[in-house]
């Protein structure tokens, strides 16, 4: 987008991520000893919120926290990177929301979450200023969602995660949905029922982005040696939703979404993970994203 940053409003979650680094994730019923403990700001809204900001948007983030030490720490870093806060309200009554993530050495996790103020995010409370680009994902709740959904004009993008029943709304307005494997399966047809962008990351083996059922491009992430997955779908959906709205090709945009992901995949923790543009862009001139055995089409077309 020529001449200035693209402008992309998220409304979302904000957690303090408890992340537990084991030798191995636990079976049902089964506890594992010897982990190593580290806190650090998450929650896919604002996960979502400092990426887009590192890849080079202005953002601002509409959350909800709660009134305790948690909160600060939470949003740290999303400060230090001038995300802009100033929506993002406190709830006298509420906790900060806290996940607790389990971490293996191979880099996949298990998340628990606490929801804490983000349930409280009320569709009342939403006051959306212009915009480029509306992210949500499904960590508050589905009638804030629709609402922020109804009254913004711009480029809609909503990540269905964690998976769960939505208004057909949502689907129906949305410009770009991002979904893992097991999300697309959960919703099925639902996906293809709009006129919506659908990704559909396939984790180290890369993503693909179709429409009404038709593929229009696939990409496959660079070989990187992966400490910690956490993030590294809200990174993907950041860097997705900003390529789109830079009219990248949908080739270039998804090779860009999952450059981005595999960086944010390098360190521990969610939000000190998270790439910045430069970051990206270096990784790109040395790796091929076309996925093997891949029959799209050149992906030239942008986005309306």
């Amino acid at each position: 987008m020529p001449g200035r940053n693209p402008t992309i409003i998220v409304v979302g979650s904000v957690n303090l991520d408890l992340v537990a680094r084991v030798s191995r994730l636990p079976a049902p019923g089964e506890t594992v000893t010897g982990a190593e403990l580290g806190r650090y700001p998450g929650g896919k809204g604002a996960n979502q919120a400092l990426a887009a900001r590192r890849l080079g948007a202005d953002v601002s983030l509409h959350a909800r926290v709660g009134a305790d030490a948690n909160a600060e720490e939470a949003l740290a870093l999303l400060r230090a990177d001038g995300v802009d806060l100033s929506d993002c309200s406190v709830d006298p009554d509420a906790a900060t929301g806290v996940a607790l993530i389990c971490v293996a050495p191979s880099g996949e996790n298990q998340i628990v979450v606490a929801p804490g103020a983000n349930r409280t995010l009320r569709p009342e409370m939403l006051d959306l200023p212009w915009g480029d680009a509306l992210i949500c994902q499904l960590e508050v709740p589905a009638e804030t969602i629709r609402k922020a959904a109804d009254d913004f004009d711009g480029f809609f993008c909503v990540n269905l995660a964690p998976a769960m029943p939505v208004p057909s709304e949502i689907l129906k307005r949305a410009d770009l949905i991002v979904v893992n494997e097991t999300e697309a399966a959960f919703y099925g047809d639902l996906l293809n029922e709009g006129e919506a962008l659908v990704a559909v990351t396939h984790g180290a083996q890369g993503a693909h982005l179709q429409m009404g059922g038709k593929e229009l491009a696939s990409a496959r992430p660079p070989a990187v040696e992966a400490v910690d997955a956490t993030g590294a779908g809200d990174t993907f959906t950041a860097a997705l939703t900003v390529a789109l709205v830079e009219k990248q090709a949908h080739q270039d945009a998804l090779a860009f979404a999952c450059a981005a992901g595999a960086c944010a995949t390098t360190k521990q923790g969610a939000q000190p993970s998270l790439p910045y543009r430069e970051e990206v862009e270096s990784i790109l001139i040395t790796y091929s994203p076309v996925r093997t055995g891949s029959n799209k089409d050149s992906g030239n077309e942008n986005v309306s």
